[in-house]
């Protein structure tokens, strides 16, 4: 099966509270929202920060707009002035999760189409 980088078929935002981040993740038609809801669960968001992501990660279905929210805590090494990290907000979470490489079947070509 073709591997499909979100960048081509998503948009996305980010950003932070503390030491939590909010990814919203929204698709442009419904054949893909229904492919994101197979493919793009909590735990494979989880895998894809790897230690970036050090709590649970919880994915909210916003059906009516074709998204979904992710919240991802224990995301930004304590948040704020509290994080060693050089860059210590979620604004990035969004563009880092378009990396990610998701299945899409072979009839589905036309997934990026509004």
């Amino acid at each position: 099966m073709p591997q499909v980088q979100l960048r081509s078929l998503v948009q996305a935002r980010s950003g932070d509270k503390g030491n939590t981040v909010n990814i919203a993740v929204f698709a442009r038609n419904e054949a893909l929202y229904e492919l994101l809801l197979r493919e793009l669960t909590a735990e494979r968001v989880k895998e894809h920060f790897g230690g970036m992501v050090i709590g649970e990660v919880t994915r909210y279905p916003v059906p009516k707009l074709l998204a979904m929210n992710f919240v991802c805590r224990g995301a930004l090494g304590g948040g704020g002035s509290a994080s060693m990290r050089m860059d210590n907000l979620g604004k990035c979470y969004a563009a880092n999760l378009m990396r990610l490489e998701i299945e899409v079947g072979e009839t589905n070509t036309n997934l990026s189409q509004s």
